[in-house]
This record gives C-alpha cells, sequence and structure tokens, in this order.
C-alpha cells in the first residue's frame, strides 16, 4: 500500500476496495461493476493480504449461490416452490399498486412480478422506487388462487448498493486530501492508474462524470476507439444509462403518446448516446427536433403537455480522420449524422472533449490499488446535482461581455460540474480556480468555433476573462489552435478572429504531481509568447524571446527546440538536477543525437558537459546509464562528461550552447508525455514530433556576440 491507499481506507471506511479485485470475482455473472465493489467494500477493505484472499472468496461464494443468471431464472423458480426458500442476487423496483393499496416487487432477472413488500423496507430503501436497487432477498413459495397475487412471498431485503448517503460526511473526508490528490483518487475510482495519465487526460476523465453531478448537462466526446468514452456510462453509475448504437424513438426517450408514460430523460440522471458518429445513420427527423428543444429549454411536448425533465445528454463517437485532417479539410463534428450535423443542435453542446488527446486504454493502465467503491462516488455526484456551484469563479474573474448567453451557460456548468466533483466543499485558491474556468472556457470555444465553419451566420466571440484584482485579461485558446495556427480558421465561414487580448497561460501540470518539484495546483504567472510565428531565417539571425507550449501540443522535439542553435556547436553545457531514471537518461541521450547530427565535421570533437543533483534511491543506477552514454558517443566524437552536485541547490534548468547562447528550460529535458519506448510500433518512440508533451516554457537569452 502507498500513502495515497492508506488515506482512502482511513477516511472512507467500509467505501474503499482494490480494483483489481474486481476482475478476480466477475466470473461469468453480469453483475454491474458497482454492485461487485459494494461487495468487496464490504469484504476486503483492508491491507492484510490474508484478509483480502478470505474475502474475495466470500463474495465468490455469495455470487454462487445467490446470482441469479437469467437463463436458470426457470430453474431457481421451481428451487424456490420445490424447497419453499431461496436467497437470491437480483436488481428490485417497486411501484405502487393503488387498487390493492399495496406495494409490488419485481426481480428483473428472476423474472417475478407483484411480490408484496412492506412499507417499511421501502421506506427506508426510496430508490426502489425509482430506478431499483440490486438486493439480496429471501423468497418463500406459497401456492394461492388469486390472479392479481404472487405466489413468491419476500421476507427479507437488503440492497448491495448504496442505501443512504451522508454529503456532509463526504465533505469531511475529502478534506483530508489535496486538490491533486483527490482528482488521483477519482480517476482511481473510475478504474484507471493516475500515474499513467496527463493532467488534460485526468481533466477529461472528470468532465466525463459532470453529467451525473449537473443537471441539463450537454456533452459530446469523438475521438478514436479505445480510449473508453463510453465506460462510465455503462459500468459507473446506476443512475446512468448508455444507448447502444446511438439511436434511440422518442417514445423511448421523452414520453409515450399512446400510454403517456414518462421515457429516459424521466428515470435516469445521465442518457449517454454510444456510437453516435456515423454519417450513414438516418435518424427520425422529429426526435431530432425534440431533442434540440429538450437540450435548450429542459423541457419536451409530443402532444398537448409540455414536461420538463433533469437528464443530461452525453454523445460519444468515433472519428474516422485524425484531428490535423479535420482542421484542414472539414470540422471536429464531421462524422456525427447529417441530421444532428446542424448548427442549431451543436450550439447545444456545453462542451466538446477531444477524444484524440485521450489515451488508448492498455491492459497496465487499470488501477491494482485502493480507490472508492464506484456507487459511493456515484451517490456522492447525484447529491451534488441539487448544488450550484456556476458562480464560485465570480469572486476572482469575470468573463467576457462579449460571451453570448449560451456560450456562457456551457462555461459555467462545465466549471459548476468540475467543481463540485474536486471541491465539494467550495474551498479552492484562486488558481485552482483559475485551472477549472480555463478549461470549461477552452471545451465550449471548441463547440463554437466548429460553428464558425459550418454557419456562417455566426459571430466571432472572444473567448477571454479579466482578473478582478488585476485587470488583466487571458484569451483561451483550443489546443488545436496552437498546433495548427495557419489553418485552424482558413475554413471558417465568419469574418476572422478578433486579435488576441493576451496569450494563453501558462503554469505547471495542475492535476499532475508525479514530479517531485511540482506542487499540484500551483500554477506560474503567464508570460508573453512573442513571435511563435516568426519564420525562422536560415542565416546566424535566430529567434530571441519566449515560447510557451501547451499540454498535449505536438510538434515540439529536440531538433525543432534546440537543432539550430546547437548547429556547429563546440561546447554544449546541460544543466538539468532530473537526469536520474532511465526515461530521463534517455533524454539527455536523445539531445545528444541532435548535436551529432548538427555537428561540425571540421572540429576534432564536441563536449558536452551535464551538472544534475544525485538520486538518493536505494539501488539507483544514475551513474550507470551516464556511462553508458558517455560510451556510446565518444566514437561519434562527443566527449561527454557529467558532475553530480550534492549541495541540494540545484533548480534551475539551463541548455548553454558555447557562449553564444543560455536557454532556459523550465522542465529541463523532461517535457514528454508517458508513450512506450519499448514497442517497436510505436510511432512516438521513433518520431519525437508525433510526441505529445507537458506543459512546459523555453526562453531563448542570446549571451555573446
Amino acid at each position: 500500500m502507498d500513502e495515497l491507499d492508506r488515506k482512502i481506507n482511513s477516511a472512507f471506511p467500509g467505501y474503499a476496495v482494490r480494483k483489481d479485485l474486481v476482475k478476480m470475482v466477475r466470473g461469468n455473472a453480469a453483475v454491474p461493476s458497482y454492485v461487485l465493489e459494494f461487495l468487496l467494500g464490504q469484504n476486503c477493505a483492508t491491507d492484510d493480504e490474508a484478509q483480502i484472499a478470505a474475502g474475495v472468496e466470500r463474495v465468490k461464494d455469495i455470487l454462487a449461490k445467490h446470482y441469479v443468471q437469467r437463463a436458470e431464472a426457470g430453474a431457481v423458480r421451481s428451487d424456490i416452490k420445490q424447497e419453499g426458500y431461496r436467497r437470491v442476487i437480483d436488481k428490485v423496483s417497486v411501484e405502487l399498486n393503488t387498487r390493492r393499496d399495496a406495494y409490488e416487487a419485481t426481480f428483473e432477472n428472476l423474472g417475478i412480478t407483484h411480490v408484496l413488500v412492506g412499507a417499511d423496507v421501502v421506506k427506508e430503501n426510496r430508490r426502489l422506487l425509482v430506478s431499483g436497487v440490486w438486493c439480496i432477498a429471501d423468497l418463500t413459495y406459497s401456492a394461492n388462487e388469486a390472479k392479481d397475487e404472487s405466489p413468491f412471498l419476500l421476507t427479507m431485503l437488503k440492497p448491495i448498493q448504496m442505501a443512504g448517503f451522508d454529503m456532509d460526511e463526504h465533505v469531511r473526508a475529502r478534506a483530508a486530501f489535496s486538490a491533486g490528490e483527490w482528482v488521483d483518487v477519482v480517476i482511481r475510482t473510475i478504474g484507471l492508474d493516475p500515474s499513467q495519465l496527463s493532467g488534460r487526460e485526468k481533466l477529461y476523465q472528470l468532465t466525463r462524470l459532470v453529467t451525473y453531478c449537473e443537471r441539463n448537462y450537454n456533452y459530446v466526446e469523438l475521438g478514436p476507439k479505445g480510449t473508453g468514452k463510453s465506460h462510465v456510462f455503462s459500468e459507473f453509475s446506476p443512475h446512468g444509462i448508455l444507448i447502444s448504437g446511438g439511436e434511440v424513438t422518442p417514445a423511448k426517450l421523452f414520453v409515450n403518446n399512446s400510454t403517456g408514460k414518462i421515457g429516459l430523460v424521466g428515470y435516469w440522471d445521465a442518457v449517454a448516446f454510444d456510437e453516435f458518429a456515423g454519417k450513414n445513420k438516418r435518424p427520425k427527423p422529429d426526435i431530432v427536433d425534440i431533442m434540440k428543444n429538450y437540450m435548450a429549454n429542459k423541457s419536451f411536448s409530443r402532444g398537448i403537455e409540455q414536461v420538463t425533465a433533469e437528464a443530461s445528454m452525453a454523445f460519444v463517437g468515433n472519428t474516422s480522420h485524425d484531428v490535423g485532417y479535420m482542421v484542414r479539410n472539414s470540422d471536429l463534428f464531421e462524422d456525427l449524422p447529417a441530421m444532428y450535423h446542424d448548427p442549431a443542435f451543436i450550439d447545444r453542446i456545453h462542451a466538446y472533449v477531444p477524444g484524440w488527446e485521450m489515451v488508448i486504454i492498455r491492459g497496465d493502465m487499470f488501477c491494482q490499488g485502493f480507490g472508492l467503491i464506484v456507487d459511493y462516488l456515484a451517490e456522492a455526484l447525484r447529491h451534488l446535482r441539487a448544488y450550484d456551484y456556476s458562480n464560485l469563479y465570480a469572486q476572482w474573474f469575470e468573463l467576457s461581455d462579449s460571451i453570448s448567453t449560451r456560450d456562457r451557460d456551457g462555461v459555467t456548468k462545465t466549471f459548476s460540474g468540475l467543481a463540485k466533483i474536486v471541491f465539494p466543499d467550495k474551498e479552492m485558491s484562486k488558481e485552482e480556480c483559475r485551472w477549472l474556468l480555463e478549461a470549461a472556457i477552452e471545451m465550449r470555444e471548441r463547440v463554437k468555433d466548429q460553428l464558425y465553419r459550418i454557419d456562417g451566420t455566426f459571430e466571432r466571440v472572444e473567448f477571454s476573462y479579466a482578473d478582478r484584482q488585476t485587470g488583466e485579461v487571458r484569451e483561451v485558446k483550443t489546443l488545436e489552435e496552437a498546433e495548427y495556427a495557419g489553418a485552424y480558421h482558413a475554413r471558417d465561414l465568419v469574418a476572422g478572429p478578433v486579435a488576441s487580448a493576451a496569450v494563453p497561460p501558462a503554469g505547471e501540470d495542475l492535476f499532475d504531481a508525479r514530479e517531485p518539484e511540482v506542487e499540484a495546483f500551483a500554477t506560474a504567472p503567464a508570460a508573453a509568447a512573442e513571435g511563435d510565428d516568426e519564420a525562422r531565417d536560415d542565416g546566424p539571425a535566430l529567434f530571441e524571446g519566449h515560447r510557451e507550449f501547451r499540454e498535449n501540443q505536438r510538434g515540439a522535439s529536440y531538433d525543432t527546440l534546440f537543432g539550430d542553435y546547437l548547429e556547429g556547436a563546440r561546447e554544449v553545457r546541460v544543466v538539468d538536477p532530473y537526469v536520474r531514471n532511465f526515461y530521463q537518461c534517455r533524454n539527455l541521450m536523445e539531445l545528444l543525437e541532435v548535436v551529432l547530427r548538427r555537428r561540425d565535421f571540421s572540429l576534432p570533437e564536441v563536449r558536452v558537459s551535464l551538472t544534475t543533483a544525485p538520486d538518493e534511491y536505494p539501488g539507483s543506477h544514475q551513474e550507470d546509464y551516464l556511462a553508458q552514454i558517455r560510451d556510446a558517443v565518444a566514437p561519434m566524437g562527443v566527449d561527454f562528461s557529467w558532475e553530480i552536485d550534492r549541495t541540494g541547490t540545484l533548480h534551475a534548468r539551463h541548455l548553454y550552447v558555447d557562449d553564444r547562447w543560455d536557454i532556459l528550460l523550465d522542465r529541463g529535458l523532461d517535457i514528454y508525455q508517458r508513450f512506450d519506448a519499448n514497442d517497436a510500433f510505436c510511432l512516438e518512440a521513433s518520431m519525437p514530433e508525433m510526441r505529445r508533451v507537458k506543459q512546459f516554457e523555453v526562453t531563448y537569452l542570446k549571451v555573446g556576440e
């Protein structure tokens, strides 16, 4: 167990579970993860391996004896009749039969209805009346002649989901964690290892959950296959439903005109449309029209009655082209069915999560440590739906007046949802608030920027905000605009973009606490990024100034960053306190490869020196790695040496080239997101310019003539 494991078990006793145990107990039982985790949380919430093993066996035994498989329902019903008694695990829902003045239960897998339930059971478990609850129940059998009465009698019912929830206790338990730690707890609860995700990837995982804690939230995520887009809607919460294929009838989704029964939006907190993309799909025009009205006004009508509902809408699907192609040739909504590729529908989307920034889920990315049982977090999010956090940013920041009401709603709803998840007590710092606000602005701006390409009647909007204390105005840009600056607005039907009020803000990776020297949620002041788009001359006149790179941006290889400055270099000095682990030494080796490519072969050798801090962990291979680098480059005319600074004061990162340039690196050489360097077929391993980067800054200072 690591420190976070211990804190989770201490702060949430009974609601913590080791995530890798779910696969061990599932077997062939089609039981949702939140049910399995509830059972595991009751039996395995400990760090004692022997007790965990015993708890896993108990859970397996419970499922084997009592879980009702649909295919075996007839045999189970017969067993109850023959033996007179059976304990079952099934999903139970209850309705009030006013003619009999009695509550009646339906057992979903077992296939029995009209089972009488005591009023006290319903009073203690009100969710039985809403969406149904997975329960352990004792049933007996007593034949009777009444046609509307079931021969099955319920003698005991115990929910195996969260039957109640204490919001105040949740807030108190959350206070035991820093913001960065709590984000990692949520990511673990979803089932992923947070150490393998970048800050933006963590943020987008949280945004998927906003549909559960924010009413009438409209969210879209399009991207490559295999990024886990639909997972949180199928396995995460009992309050969400995933519609496979992305198609549904108006009667099922909204209201059945024949019976007057309300559809899915009246019973679920989140309705997700899986495989929503597909140009060849032909949804019915009437459902698109009703959906647009519902997404805008929270109401719909299929007759004379106006009906309101609170369900959030999530649209997830795969893209058929990469983001570079879409930016240059179409738009980011290009794969939607024609009926949905409609400005009126798209404008009602509050946030667009770029699925192409999400990593493809691999087997080693699943969490092996402790997290919360998903049903607990699902209940926390459901209770937070009743609260409004949308104006928390107003104590520090003010959105631009040019942002329209619909755009503002998109920004504030996303901000509110993220704030509920990370800061349920509303206690956040100014910089933490800034990070969530900028993320919310970018996700809504991504929607609006595509509308400029689709419909020329829209007006250009400056997505910026002002600091109430300093008056500083910051304009937020999407990452796609930073990566494809020349092509991003080339196909717009709306007049050219407004002048920037300020450059995109820079700061540390707020959700990434992997670096020991980086404090989670601590940003650095933004600095002017002048000359980013200047074309560098072929001669000696190289760029001087400051450049910023955003998290997950591509195109920043060591050659593009430093190659021109290393051309013909005689002496290079690298100062970076974090050249310790294998991947960090590999980064140094890649820099030396650039030195070799840019070497002046009229010179006998190039001297390269490194000043770094010691790796004090037991079993360190730091100096072994550096010696291997020295031996590898020596035959190629590079004289590599290193110095270990043991004063404990080394912090700044520099790349000194001869007596001409001092290149300041705020992250040193550690600028790349995680990738599989051992995979021979990994494109990022062989093409550094295709790697996604961490957020970092570079300043080029000319120090000699």
